[in-house]
């Protein structure tokens, strides 16, 4: 089979778990109907139906999948559901604020037809709003027009040990003959749940970082975790997938290290942006739990 009989055959779905943010994922959805390469499906998963109001499906050129509202509010859910539903090939999670540039899910059709090793990749963030205030649509869109003209020679995808949530595509082929899930004892934001499939994923094959799938992540601050929740999790996440076994437990210390210290460091003078306070108070009691022997991520939907 040549490989324009390949490409034919490749069916490329994007899943978008949305909360609470409807206006914006309209902006997504009008960044996916620009592709080079459509998606032959786009499957999105709301926690309430307010979460995407019939005007939005029916304005959108794009074949869209609406799957019926998670009954609990989780990421995690919501990227279950979304794979049980897709009938595609490779599904590429997006969030529901993340604006791939024209050539994204072309750059990825090609890596998974060129690579039969290769099990999930995520793409190159030309900025991240959510290592900040938030970016506009505005701000994304021209940092996107900026990219149109840069020289491709040199750009190189990379291996890394796990993908982004905000933008990761996997071969639903091996990860349907493992069983593989998305992790639903982390509630809610679900943080670190990428983290844990997709190194999961990797003992099966290659996970790489596309040079050629680029993207702006706007990190709104709508429909996200409190502070104190978010914290809690900051620890009792990676306690939880370092007990797991799919988190080596170096790289989980460090990074409860590293949050606590930001929060410790912030806490008297915080980001108007970050709960830097409700976040080090979740460290603290994430910490206490542990001490006692009670710490769960799961224990975030009670506080």
């Amino acid at each position: 089979m040549d490989r324009g009989e390949q490409a034919s055959a490749l069916r490329l779905a994007v899943g978008i778990p949305t909360v609470g943010r409807p206006a914006i994922l309209a902006e997504t959805l009008a960044e996916l109907e620009r592709q080079i390469r459509p998606p032959d499906e786009v499957l999105i998963c709301p926690t309430q139906p307010a979460d995407l109001p019939d005007a939005i499906v029916s304005r959108a050129p794009l074949r869209i999948i609406s799957l019926p509202p998670a009954t609990t509010a989780g990421a995690s859910l919501q990227r279950n559901l979304m794979l049980d539903a897709t009938t595609s090939d490779i599904i590429l999670f997006l969030d529901d604020d993340f604006f791939p540039a024209p050539a994204y899910l072309a750059a990825v059709e090609t890596a998974f037809i060129s690579d039969p090793d290769l099990v999930g990749t995520t793409g190159t963030l030309l900025a991240d709003g959510a290592t900040g205030p938030g970016l506009t649509a505005a701000m994304a869109r021209a940092r996107l027009a900026r990219d149109q003209g840069a020289d491709a020679t040199g750009r190189i995808d990379t291996s890394v040990p796990g993908t982004y949530g905000c933008n990761m595509a996997f071969r639903i082929a091996v990860v349907r003959e493992h069983g593989l899930r998305f992790d639903e004892n982390l509630p809610l934001y679900s943080w670190q749940e990428d983290n844990d499939f997709s190194r999961r994923l990797g003992r099966h094959g290659l996970i790489r970082r596309l040079a050629g799938a680029r993207g702006v992540h706007l990190g709104h601050k709508s429909g996200k975790t409190s502070g104190v929740r978010f914290g809690y999790s900051q620890v009792a996440n990676f306690v939880y997938l370092m007990r797991k076994g799919s988190v080596p437990g170096g790289v989980a210390v460090r990074h409860i290290l590293r949050n606590l210290a930001a929060n410790l460091l912030h806490a008297l003078r915080p980001e108007p942006w970050v709960d830097r306070r409700g976040r080090l108070r979740g460290n603290i009691m994430a910490l206490a739990d542990l001490l006692r022997g009670r710490c769960d991520p799961r224990r975030i939907v009670s506080l």
